[in-house]
């Protein structure tokens, strides 16, 4: 398949526009090829030119130009090859190419929308050529990339690289991904001096101007795309919350950076539970990191505790948060209003801001972490987390691979091998005590396919927790009985398919369930025939 620009006439607006037509790859006439050519060669000659690459960087520009040029090889390529193409196209090596985005520009692959955009934002929305065909679309605002702050418009790669997850990771089809980038300025001085920044040189407005943006945008996305699924990616951490909120219900919609990231953290934490010989309630959770991703997951591990019979309560008093200045407490100067659910109510100490400390005093059976610190998690830290359980869970899970808490080798090394460990960036393979052990990597791409996929088959109209919730479940109960024996957390990556298919069905159940889905049909399957019916939707290059 090859994706073509085609001319046609605007009666509505007297123009001549072009629309981007997916068309059938043709053989090329005799003469115009080699004389011996062979797409799985090709494939193979591709795979060799991208391994010839010495940079991260440069292997991913290599990737969008294949993408261009070929759609179904790109595609071949990330199934084949999955482990080695998926930190290309998405984290860590996304966040350079965000980062040099201005620099590395070539074409647009995504809908950029502007603050002077606003009033005529639905006259934006209908350009984008395959309008039509548009199921899912991955929204930014580039105000909090991954752990590299305000980047402007330079977040664009984060939508396109999320949606080529969906394709790889779910069978979405290429032409049904709608990348969008709202620009309202940026306060990274640097884009702003920068002669080759690609957005408005202006810093970004007032709430009251994001809000009246942001109403425009959503009351014209669910008028102009009905059919279409709606992820915010990387907004910052006040307006991620408040959007959440505000639109949720608007149109189908959430949030990966809350809800993605809170699902497959839960997903391991209870894979990682088996391990740990102490039942469900005397679990202690610490979270090192308090933004919006972090207090994301804290609500979503309230799961953790409430699917076993806890009160919400009981499950709310078994997770504590560390921000910037310690231990999150009642009483405290400066915690922010989105952190105070999970505030101690108890705590009458002084202030605690040292990590270490903070661990002997809470004794956690699991850290995690979601600072972009790199090395919070210190070796005293480590000792200290392995003297309060048998089996410490340790997952660093701050984004790209430098920022992480801790490595694998360190957590490793420091708890004597006991730890269960799981980051958000990949890691090596480490040997200790004879035995090769594998980390796990609480990667957001086991969640947000089959989320997508299951809520835009049974055609929801919003995104309940439930659902949220079902994903994480789906991923916890996919692991393999070889997996589990060698206590992975996570299942492998190769798999992703598979996993997508699984955490769909449970997701359009719980859809069906809380009564949002409006595919009546799927009512009718059993699980066996839903299943099926989900991996025939799967688009396959």
């Amino acid at each position: 398949m090859s994706i073509v620009l085609t001319p046609y006439w605007s009666p509505d607006e007297g123009i001549q526009k072009l629309k981007m037509e997916a068309r059938a790859k043709t053989p090329a006439a005799p003469g115009l090829a080699p004389p011996v050519f062979s797409t799985k060669a090709q494939l193979d000659r591709t795979l060799l030119q991208l391994r010839s690459r010495t940079s991260p960087i440069e292997k991913y520009t290599f990737l969008a130009q294949v993408k261009q040029a070929d759609v179904e090889a790109f595609y071949k390529l990330c199934l084949e090859h999955m482990p080695e193409i998926t930190p290309i196209i998405y984290t860590p090596t996304v966040g350079d190419a965000c980062l040099q985005y201005s620099k590395i520009y070539r074409n647009s692959e995504g809908l950029f929308i502007s603050l002077k955009d606003k009033g005529k934002i639905g006259n934006i929305l209908r350009n984008w050529p395959l309008a039509n065909e548009a199921r899912i679309s991955v929204v930014t605002d580039g105000s909090r990339i991954l752990g590299l702050g305000d980047l402007g418009v330079n977040g664009m790669p984060i939508a396109v690289g999320k949606l080529s997850l969906y394709v790889a990771g779910a069978g979405i089809r290429p032409s049904s991904t709608f990348p969008i980038t709202l620009d309202l300025g940026t306060n990274n001085s640097g884009n702003l001096s920068d002669p080759l920044y690609l957005g408005l040189r202006q810093r970004r407005p007032s709430d009251a101007e994001y809000d009246a943006f942001m109403d425009e945008f959503i009351t014209e996305m669910g008028r102009i795309y009905p059919k279409v699924l709606v992820q915010f990616e990387d907004f910052s951490t006040d307006h991620a919350f408040s959007y959440l909120a505000r639109f949720r219900n608007s149109l189908p919609l959430f949030n990966d950076d809350i809800q993605g990231t809170g699902a497959v953290v839960l997903a391991g934490l209870l894979s990682a539970a088996r391990l740990v010989p102490i039942p469900r309630g005397e679990h202690r959770i610490l979270l090192f990191g308090a933004g919006s991703a972090s207090v994301g997951v804290a609500k979503q591990l309230m799961s953790f505790f409430t699917i076993a019979g806890m009160s919400e309560e009981a499950a709310r008093n078994q997770i504590w948060l560390v921000d910037s200045k310690g231990l999150v407490y009642v009483g405290r100067e400066g915690v922010a209003e989105y952190k105070m659910y999970f505030a101690r109510r108890h705590y009458t100490g002084l202030p605690m801001k040292d990590l270490t400390e903070i661990v002997k005093y809470v004794k956690p059976t699991a850290l995690l972490g979601l600072s972009t610190i790199t090395g919070a998690f210190t070796p005293d830290v480590i000792r200290q987390m392995s003297q309060s359980t048998p089996r410490p869970i340790i997952f660093p899970l701050s984004n790209p691979v430098h920022l992480s808490e801790c490595t694998f080798a360190e957590a490793l090394t420091h708890s004597n091998g006991t730890a269960i460990f799981a980051s958000g960036s990949p890691f090596g393979s480490e040997v200790i005590g004879g035995v090769r052990r594998e980390p796990g990597q609480g990667n957001n791409m086991y969640i947000f396919p089959g989320l997508g996929l299951g809520a835009i088959l049974c055609r929801a109209k919003s995104v309940t927790d439930s659902m949220v919730e079902a994903s994480a479940l789906g991923l916890a109960g996919s692991l393999s009985w070889d997996e589990r024996a060698l206590e992975l957390v996570y299942p492998r990556i190769e798999r992703i398919r598979e996993i997508s298919a699984h955490i769909a069905v449970k997701v359009i159940r719980a859809a069906q369930k809380a009564g949002v889905d409006n595919s009546t049909d799927l009512k009718r399957m059993n699980d066996t025939r839903l299943l099926e019916f989900v991996k025939g939707k799967m688009w396959n290059p």
